[in-house]
């Protein structure tokens, strides 16, 4: 009974520090892989403040919040396509949303910060942090990912 209790109190610990934020993220490798020092040259402070420690800008701020045209939104990081304007939906939440991603354009992770139990997503090629994702999204997937402006850029498509 002893060996049994051992045993579940280990997986229980084991299973905990595999579910804190940047653990999985820390292991995983990138396509495009710089420096800090590199990263910090080439992002403005707000895009590294979210893109590479986690951030979140302040809701309402994004000039991409409003953005209406046609086009694909790109991670600031990389330039690497995450999002098409097709999927962009107003959530009135104060940051761009979005009810799918690109195929093989973000990936998640459990992210447990703060004292709330979310999905965080990052740019698939770099890493960088985005944003969260929920299930309080629009039909046809349930979807929302909740993605901080300053980690995009947007490239419009001729209608």
């Amino acid at each position: 009974m002893q060996r049994r209790r051992s045993f579940l109190a280990g997986a229980a610990t084991l299973s905990a520090f595999t579910m804190l934020p940047g653990m999985a993220n820390a292991a995983e490798t990138f396509e495009v892989t710089r420096t800090e020092a590199e990263w910090r040259k080439l992002l403005t402070p707000n895009q590294y403040a979210v893109l590479r420690q986690s951030a979140t800008e302040r809701p309402f701020t994004s000039a991409l919040l409003n953005e209406h045209r046609r086009g694909v939104f790109t991670c600031a990081g990389c330039q690497l396509p995450l999002f098409s304007s097709a999927t962009k939906f107003e959530s009135g939440t104060g940051w761009p949303s979005f009810w799918a991603a690109l195929e093989h354009a973000v990936g998640t992770e459990h992210d447990t910060s703060f004292g709330m139990v979310r999905t965080s997503v990052h740019c698939h090629r770099c890493g960088g942090h985005l944003g969260h994702l929920f299930d309080d999204g629009p039909k046809p997937t349930g979807l929302r990912y909740c993605i901080n402006g300053v980690a995009l850029g947007f490239t419009p498509q001729p209608a």
